[in-house]
């Protein structure tokens, strides 16, 4: 049987195409607007919402079945991200990403995004980012930010 008489479902993805899960989390990066975040847990809810509404329009019960959580999420970010606005999915702590501190917080500072700064006694005296004023719950939809 030739990849041809495959149905559409059934053939084989080409090796450059990005998992669906991962495709939909970059989708809900790019909507996040500027100066504004979303925790890794919060883009996992955000998709579990949207799949559950998107069962019930189709009239399927949804089946209880969750996609992925927040370790799932920071998973397609690191192999993924690069191409989205991924300082905007974030830890809920606030710490900025371990390893990329200073390029996030130039993006933070350049989109206005609020930021608690560093004690003398934290290492590096680093901000941390202030989630009470930044966190995005996705409502308005940011859509053509990015």
């Amino acid at each position: 049987m030739s990849e041809q008489s495959l149905p559409p479902d059934a053939r084989p993805e080409p090796p450059d195409a990005l998992p669906d899960y991962a495709e939909r989390v970059l989708e809900v990066a790019e909507l996040i607007p500027p100066g504004r975040v979303m925790t890794y847990g919060d883009v996992a809810e955000w998709l579990e919402h949207e799949e559950g509404e998107r069962a019930a329009l189709c009239g399927e019960g949804g089946g209880g079945r969750r996609m992925g959580g927040p370790r799932q999420v920071g998973r397609v970010m690191a192999l993924y991200g690069g191409a989205v606005p991924w300082w905007r999915v974030v830890r809920a702590d606030g710490v900025l990403l371990p390893g990329h501190e200073l390029r996030a917080l130039d993006h933070y500072r350049t989109e206005g995004t609020p930021l608690k700064e560093a004690g003398r006694a934290a290492e590096g005296h680093l901000p941390r980012l202030d989630m009470t004023r930044a966190r995005w719950d996705g409502g308005g939809r940011a859509e053509g930010h990015t």
